[in-house]
């Protein structure tokens, strides 16, 4: 669906929040304000208060069984005001009057660097609706769910007899936030969020090789379809028998082809979080004082998108309030802006871009990704490959490891074939990919047509918080990139 859907008033989502969280503890918007009028005239910059109800469940299956199952519940509140560059945050998981009192006490301390303030009137704040404030959680009963993963483990069984473990999950969360602000500010927010994953063994000749594939975004249960369940199987299934034939990856310098889609988390790894505006305040980032500059090869556009409609990364408001929006960061391989929350935007000034995140109550937002992806070239995917002598071509990823300040990665490769005469010819296993972020968007010579977002299935992790976040790109071309192998 179209990231330019208008934005329409939230008021189902700011009703059920406002039940939610405010309503069983007899709390008011007059109640807020007074909270935030006692913070604000303790000579603060910025305030706010952070309400959250998350209900969660994941179920496991494995050899035939569901051998596992988790269910939670958790609410509370965050307290924050900041001065300056001091942030003081404090949080309850009992929501009411007095414990609010007593968090916005606890910020104080940094109140003597700020100017007194009066909070204003309390407004509605009326963000875009990307996805239906659904509870996820409540689409299927427990014994739908049960036969969902069964049926997911049967369809990958009956694609090829050398399959002979099965492991499934399925998780579900339904996450309503409510936020009030210092300068008058109220949103709310209703946020769905499903995964289902699969990972298969296959084994051979007294060889085993593994794959795993899965998906989900804003929305419940009912997206995984039988279609989709057949899908998710044949991606595990075809990964696992690809790498059962796969030889040692040779070493070296060589011409490397990234295919689209999930991919993209090389990007979202060794370039998105180098753009990220709390790095480049503090100078700690391979782009800091770019913007501009040529950081890229012509051609090389990336942008974050948060108003994708149900994608696992989009949101409607961030986690201070602010509507989510499409940021573009490079531009035709100029650096044109930073991914940026209210703090860090204040003190570079520069624009806030609907960037700041938080794993929960009990943290404090930062500058984060949402959806990060690289726009369209003008080659056929076909074409790139054939333009390749001798190279090799990854076709998904596993893990990988960066470094913030110098831009260098590590990205294990979890399929992976050789190119030679601009053909794919044999499977190799073992490829990592070595290099450094801002170096390899400059070596970047063929950017294809097919420019794919992921499946739903990732989680960005920074300063020990994680959230959901979704990446992509087209197949790429990089000349002159390092390769470790096994071979």
């Amino acid at each position: 669906m179209s990231a330019d859907r208008p934005i329409v008033n939230n008021s189902p989502h700011f009703d059920i929040a406002q039940a939610a969280l405010l309503a069983p503890a007899s709390l008011d918007i007059a109640a807020l304000q007074g909270v935030l009028g006692s913070i604000m005239s303790h000579k603060v910059d910025y305030a706010d208060l952070y309400f959250q109800y998350t209900r969660s469940e994941s179920w496991g299956l494995e050899e035939g069984q569901v051998k596992s199952g988790n269910f939670s519940i958790d609410q509370g509140v965050g307290v924050r005001a900041v001065s300056g560059e001091k942030t003081a945050f404090a949080y309850s998981d009992d929501i009411n009057l007095h414990a609010l009192q007593q968090a916005a006490n606890a910020t104080r301390a940094i109140s003597s660097l700020g100017n007194a303030q009066t909070a204003p009137g309390i407004a509605r704040a009326t963000p875009r609706q990307l996805y239906l404030p659904q509870d996820p959680i409540a689409s299927l009963s427990a014994d739908a769910k049960v036969s969902l993963l069964e049926r997911l483990e049967q369809y990958a069984r009956a694609l090829d007899p050398r399959v002979t473990q099965v492991m499934a999950s399925i998780a579900g969360e339904y996450d309503v936030v409510m936020l009030a602000r210092h300068d008058g500010v109220m949103a709310a927010d209703v946020r769905p969020l499903v995964r289902l994953s699969i990972q298969v063994i296959v084994e051979h000749n007294g060889r085993r090789e593994q794959g795993s594939a899965g998906g989900g975004g804003r929305f419940d249960y009912g997206y995984f379809s039988d279609e989709v369940l057949h899908d998710y199987a044949q991606k595990a299934v075809h990964q696992a028998l690809v790498n059962l034939e796969a030889r040692p990856a040779p070493a070296g310098n060589m011409t490397v082809v990234l295919g689209s889609g999930w991919p993209g988390i090389l990007l979202h790894e060794a370039i998105g979080h180098g753009l990220e505006g709390d790095f480049n305040r503090k100078g700690s980032s391979a782009f800091s004082n770019a913007i501009g500059q040529q950081v890229a090869a012509k051609g090389v556009t990336v942008v974050d998108d948060g108003t994708i409609a149900d994608r696992r990364g989009s949101l409607n408001i961030d986690d201070e309030g602010n509507p989510t929006q499409r940021t573009v960061l490079i531009e035709d391989g100029i650096l044109r802006g930073y991914i940026q929350d209210s703090l860090n935007a204040r003190l570079m000034g520069m624009p806030v871009t609907g960037n700041a995140r938080r794993e929960s109550y009990a943290h404090i937002p930062m500058p984060r990704m949402t959806n990060t992806y690289m726009l369209n070239g003008d080659k056929a995917p076909e074409e790139i490959i054939k333009s390749v002598k001798k190279g090799l071509y990854a076709a998904n990823f596993g893990g990988g490891q960066v470094d913030i300040t110098s831009g260098k990665f590590v990205f294990s490769a979890a399929e992976a074939w050789m190119i030679e005469d601009g053909k794919l010819t044999y499977p190799v296993k073992g490829a990592t990919l070595i290099g450094n972020g801002p170096d390899v968007l400059k070596r970047v010579t063929m950017i294809g047509n097919d420019m794919a977002l992921d499946s739903g299935v990732g989680t960005c992790g920074k300063e020990g918080q994680s959230v959901p976040v979704g990446v992509g790109q087209p197949t790429l071309r990089i000349d002159g990139l390092t390769v470790g192998g096994t071979a």
